[in-house]
């Protein structure tokens, strides 16, 4: 993706109290595109194909304001997540969470003992946070199983969040 695409689907986010300055119809005539989750889909494989972190974060954007499936970005984010080359492990973690489906426990599962350089920072574990959140809000065995084998885990925060979950799930 050139700088100049970067700019135009950056134009898509949101930021501090400002609205997008570009519309989703700007980016898709550039592209000779119609359908925007097509594209974020072809962009977010182009970007993991080159290992292009900063295109994997402008696919992202593209999905949210597309309003684009995370269903059909499932198999594509489960292979991006534990890529060490990009910055958007947090974002894919949120994304599965608001499928709520068990195929998604393994990804979750990975992301609460691992801990990407780029967030290597972070003692509050948020990435781990919001994984074990979002397992909570799985119904099934699969995610009752992966909060179970953290009930223990040596890190407090990940062992709270897991028995917190467990317990709202009424599970403990």
């Amino acid at each position: 993706m050139t700088p100049e695409e970067q700019e135009l689907i950056m134009g898509l986010a949101v930021g501090l109290g400002d609205g997008p300055t570009r519309t989703l119809d700007e980016v898709l005539a550039h592209f000779g595109e119609s359908d925007g989750e097509a594209l974020a889909l072809r962009l977010l494989r182009d970007a993991m194909e080159r290992q292009d972190a900063d295109d994997v974060e402008m696919a992202l954007i593209l999905h949210a304001a597309a309003g684009a499936s995370v269903e059909e970005f499932l198999e594509a984010l489960t292979e991006l997540f534990p890529a060490d080359w990009h910055r958007d492990h947090e974002d894919i973690v949120r994304m599965l969470g608001r499928l709520r489906s068990p195929r998604t426990v393994p990804t979750l599962a990975l992301a609460t003992p691992w801990v990407p350089e780029h967030l290597d920072w972070d003692e509050n574990r948020a990435l781990a946070v919001k994984a074990i959140w979002a397992l909570g809000a799985i119904p099934g065995p699969e995610a009752r199983d992966a909060l179970e084998g953290l009930r223990d885990d040596e890190n407090r925060t990940i062992r709270e969040n897991a028995l917190n979950q467990l317990a709202r799930r009424g599970e403990l």
